[in-house]
């Protein structure tokens, strides 16, 4: 079986019989035969009996063909750190994962602040699209303002060029988030909102509690997260542009989206998968790959943040992959860059976790990794129906596969599962 990451695998007609059908737009979780002819859906039956005779037919197996995954956002190497990742990598590693969008974040070398960044590496991309089949469409966050001159950038400029705006906001630069509200309310593109550090963090580099305590690590309090959210919905609740709030990892926070959410302030928030995997009990070993921003929660909120991913509360779940060098994560758990890889492994394993344990549902995991990332940047989710484009993924949930370099298709190996066995494998992505 094969991934589909070069020409030689493209098939113009594809019939496949008896899939498992997951779509979380129509709420639809059914077997079917499906046949997909020129990048479009032609039929979904029960059992497809008059086809084209050169077909090319995938036969019983119990894959699954669930709509295409969307990551709302992650880091690119390229351009300015290709040594940890290029785009090309991380554009196969996507693919090799089942997802077929990435949203790149703004903070490359230099930042996409302008559309003339932007224009280089979508440049970049379309020509390896013309070497490759299958690569992820790539979309990009714009940053809205530079952090060490505080001011804001050319905000009309992009506003064509992106998904939504990126900023990263403390307790004392409230202000400047209000103006860049203002900005972009008439344009109403998402502002999505990073509460990674602020100063009530100090230097914790492990969520605040029993954990920090017992590893002698400094803790970063829970409050730290919850006092920005406050802050932000405050001001959102006044100015109804679109918010995004990234990387919840707390429930306090959680209960804060809630009730802001109930009281109909225009927000969409996410997690990053890890922090639904991992917590801070998890850190005895000091392992540098569980070093994260904002750190890993601890059990309680970790339990919190699954709930409410099933509920749709936290409406997305973030890979917020970020490619490092052998030799930058290889340091002490304090010194270490903080994030990990995670788009060639993130769906067998929250598979895995979630859906085989019987946590969620197949559709609740799919809303929650293809049509709500969709939705928090303004786009249409798109169901599994005839005469629809071909945006899917054949996924083995029982297909076991070593998450190496060769089959991640990127040279980092930031991530505390390399060289483990990986229950689930996508066999391949369509799209067009």
């Amino acid at each position: 079986m094969s991934t589909g990451l070069s020409k030689e695998v493209k098939r113009s007609m594809q019939l496949l019989q008896q899939v498992r059908v997951i779509d979380p737009v129509q709420q639809v979780d059914r077997w079917a035969d499906v046949l997909i002819i020129d990048g479009k859906v032609k039929l979904i039956e029960d059992q497809i009996s008059n086809y084209p005779a050169e077909v090319s037919i995938t036969k019983p197996s119990g894959l699954i063909l669930g709509t295409g995954l969307v990551d709302l956002y992650s880091h690119s190497g390229e351009p300015g750190n290709e040594t940890r990742e290029t785009l090309l990598q991380l554009l196969q590693t996507g693919a090799t994962g089942g997802f077929t969008q990435l949203n790149i974040l703004p903070e490359t070398i230099p930042i996409i602040d302008n559309a003339e960044t932007i224009a280089g590496i979508k440049q970049r991309g379309d020509r390896l699209k013309e070497h490759y089949n299958s690569l992820p469409q790539v979309n990009f966050w714009g940053a809205a303002y530079h952090q060490t001159q505080q001011k804001m950038t050319n905000l009309a400029d992009l506003q064509s060029e992106v998904v939504g705006f990126t900023s990263r906001h403390t307790l004392g630069n409230l202000h400047l988030f209000k103006q860049i509200l203002e900005y972009l309310q008439p344009g109403q593109k998402p502002l999505a909102i990073a509460l990674d550090r602020n100063e009530l963090a100090g230097n914790g580099v492990v969520r605040e509690g029993s954990a920090s305590i017992r590893y002698g690590m400094p803790g970063n309090p829970g409050f730290s997260e919850a006092a920005i959210i406050a802050a932000i919905l405050e001001i959102v609740a006044e100015i109804p542009t679109p918010v995004h709030i990234m990387r919840v990892s707390t429930q306090r926070g959680i209960e804060l989206i809630a009730n802001a959410k109930a009281r109909g302030i225009k927000i969409t928030a996410s997690t990053s998968w890890m922090h639904l995997l991992w917590d801070s009990q998890d850190l005895g070993d000091y392992n540098p790959n569980l070093r994260l921003e904002p750190p890993l929660g601890n059990e309680s909120d970790r339990l919190a943040l699954s709930e409410a991913v099933r509920q749709g509360i936290i409406d997305a779940i973030a890979i917020d992959h970020q490619a490092y060098t052998y030799e930058e994560k290889t340091v002490a758990f304090a010194l270490a860059p903080p994030g990990a890889i995670g788009l060639g492994i993130a769906l067998p394993l929250l598979w895995q976790r979630f859906v085989e344990s019987g946590a969620w549902s197949p559709i609740e995991l799919w809303q929650a990794l293809s049509s709500r990332p969709r939705q928090c940047i303004g786009q249409q989710p798109t169901a599994i129906a005839k005469e629809q484009p071909a945006d899917l993924v054949l996924f083995d949930p029982a297909q076991k596969w070593l998450a190496n370099q060769a089959n991640l298709k990127s040279p980092a190996i930031n991530t505390p599962w390399y060289n483990q066995e990986i229950t689930g494998k996508v066999i391949r992505t369509f799209n067009i």
